[in-house]
This record gives C-alpha cells, sequence and structure tokens, in this order.
C-alpha cells in the first residue's frame, strides 16, 4: 500500500474516532446531567459556563496555545463572532437543559433528528448554495413532520426547533470563522462572553431556591463541578474529526446522538410517545432517510468523477 494512502486512511480512521467519539459523548449527556438532581437548568448551564473556561484556560496553558489566542482577541471582527457564538451555544446549552431536565428527552432529539436538515436550509438562504433534488425533498418530509406533530400531538415542539436553530446558526458561525480560531481558543472566548450572564444566574439561583453546588454531599460536589470537561471535550473531539473528514461522512455519524437520546428517553425514561408523536418521528426518521441516500449518492458520484484523476 503507498505510504500516501496508508495516511489517509489513519487520518480518515482518526476523524472518524473522534467524530464519533463526541456524538457518543452528547448522546450520554442526558444521563450524566439527570445525575445532578437536585440541581436545576439554571445553575448547571451557570457552571457549565464558568467550568468550561477554567478547563479550556488550562488546556491553552498545558498546549502552549497563548500565542495563537493572543492572535485572535487582537482582531475585533473575529471578537465579534466569537461574542456571536457564544449566545447562540449559551441558548442550546440552556434549551438542552430544559428539556432534559423536565421530561423531554425526547423532544430533544428530534432537534438534532432535523438538525442536518436546518444546516442544510442555511447553506440555501444564507449562503446561497445550490441543494439537490433529494435534499428538498428531505427538507419538505421533514416540514411535514413538525406539522403532524403540531396539529396531532397538539404541542408546539419548542424545545426541538430551538435546538436545532441554534446549533444550526452556530455551526454556520463556526464555519464562517473557518481555521482563523482554533477549537479551543474559540470555545474559550464563547465562555468568557457568557461570564456576566453566568453569574446573574447563579445570584438569581441563590436568592431564589438556594445554591447546590456543595450542598449534596462530596459526590453530587464532584459530578457538578465535572460539566465543564463534560462541555468541552465533546467539542473538541468534534473540531479535530471535521479537520480529518468529509461532511458526507459528518453527516452520517451525526445520527449517533439524537438515536441515543431518542432511546434514553423513550426506553430508559419512559417518556410519553403515544400514537400522534410516533407518526411525527416515523416522517422525520423518512426525511433523514432520504437525506442519508442522498449523502451517499453524491459521494458515489464524488468517487467516480474522481477515478480518472488517480489513473
Amino acid at each position: 500500500m503507498p505510504p500516501t494512502t496508508a495516511s489517509a486512511r489513519a487520518t480518515q480512521t482518526a476523524g472518524v474516532a473522534y467524530a464519533g467519539g463526541a456524538y457518543l459523548l452528547w448522546g450520554v449527556l442526558p444521563l450524566y446531567f439527570l445525575l445532578l438532581t437536585p440541581t436545576g437548568p439554571w445553575e448547571v448551564v451557570a457552571w457549565r459556563v464558568l467550568l468550561s473556561l477554567a478547563f479550556c484556560l488550562i488546556l491553552l496553558t498545558a498546549t502552549r496555545g497563548w500565542s495563537a489566542f493572543g492572535v485572535i482577541i487582537r482582531q475585533p471582527k473575529l471578537l465579534g463572532w466569537t461574542a456571536l457564538a457564544g449566545i447562540l451555544i449559551y441558548v442550546n446549552w440552556q434549551v438542552f437543559l430544559i428539556g432534559t431536565l423536565t421530561g423531554h428527552v425526547v423532544e430533544t432529539s428530534l432537534g438534532y433528528f432535523i438538525n442536518p436538515i436546518t444546516t442544510v436550509l442555511l447553506g440555501v438562504f444564507v449562503l446561497k448554495e445550490r441543494i439537490r433534488r433529494l435534499q428538498w425533498v428531505a427538507i419538505g418530509i421533514a416540514a411535514v413532520a413538525v406539522v403532524v406533530i403540531v396539529l396531532f400531538y397538539r404541542s408546539f415542539p419548542w424545545i426541538a426547533l430551538s435546538l436545532t436553530a441554534s446549533f444550526g446558526v452556530y455551526g454556520l458561525i463556526k464555519k464562517k470563522i473557518g481555521p482563523a480560531v482554533d477549537a479551543v481558543s474559540g470555545l474559550t472566548l464563547e465562555s468568557f462572553w457568557l461570564i456576566p450572564i453566568a453569574v446573574v444566574q447563579l445570584i438569581l439561583v441563590a436568592t431564589t431556591t438556594g445554591i447546590t453546588m456543595g450542598a449534596n454531599g462530596p459526590w453530587h460536589a464532584a459530578l457538578l463541578a465535572f460539566a465543564g470537561v463534560a462541555t468541552a471535550v465533546p467539542l473538541l473531539l468534534f473540531a479535530a474529526g471535521t479537520r480529518r473528514i468529509n461532511l458526507a461522512i459528518i453527516g452520517m455519524i451525526q445520527f449517533i446522538t439524537p438515536i441515543m437520546q431518542f432511546i434514553i428517553g423513550a426506553a430508559v425514561l419512559g417518556e410519553p410517545m403515544p400514537v400522534e408523536r410516533w407518526a411525527g418521528f416515523i416522517i422525520v426518521w423518512i426525511a433523514i432517510l432520504v437525506f442519508v441516500i442522498d449523502l451517499l449518492l453524491a459521494a458515489r458520484r464524488g468517487r467516480r468523477s474522481a477515478q480518472p484523476e488517480l489513473v
């Protein structure tokens, strides 16, 4: 096997491992956050912000990333983009925690099932990208699923739609920033901008229900302190994976997370799944099947067009 081929395969294998690890960790996060009871979603997110920042500062020191960080903070435009990314990831974290800790894990999975299709729509309307016919079909089917859930289940899926919108636009901003901001520096800045929000939330929690950090034994305190690592590690693995494999592979791997969350919500936690809700999810899964088929066909066409160049 030529060294270049072996190197390319090793890079792709590593990319799949990194991205797969990220999506697996995101898939089990609902179980981790449920272990933090009685800590509420507002306090969890506040600690998540502050502890993620602390963990990233340690990583910047350990990886000698301060010089690259210094270059970034001298560019006001990049700082503005990281601030906007911080707000979006805050919304995503807060809605996800509210959903997880109030018995709506299944609905959070719906948001991440729809997310790839949301990303395609953002590409069309924001980046003016052209998409293929099957992708339009998948978008149409997903829209029907949302209508079915709203009309027949009689519940507007605000958690799912908020999650897919916030993470979709967050991904769009990360793509716009591109390689100008590395993963650790980006997460450091995003967490930094959220410090005022986190502090205000902790003050409000302290004056209402009371801070739970340290009030429920050392095991609970240790789990809550781990929130920063649990937040940062999947994001860093995701960044490492996307640099090594193409978006078609990422598009298929990312369904690991909502599948795991759906199983946790429906089978493990026993959240209600009436016929109307099943109908909505089945329609979403049909949309995903069409979406994946389109990715596979596009990848096959890409290999065929590249074949003459390799001969």
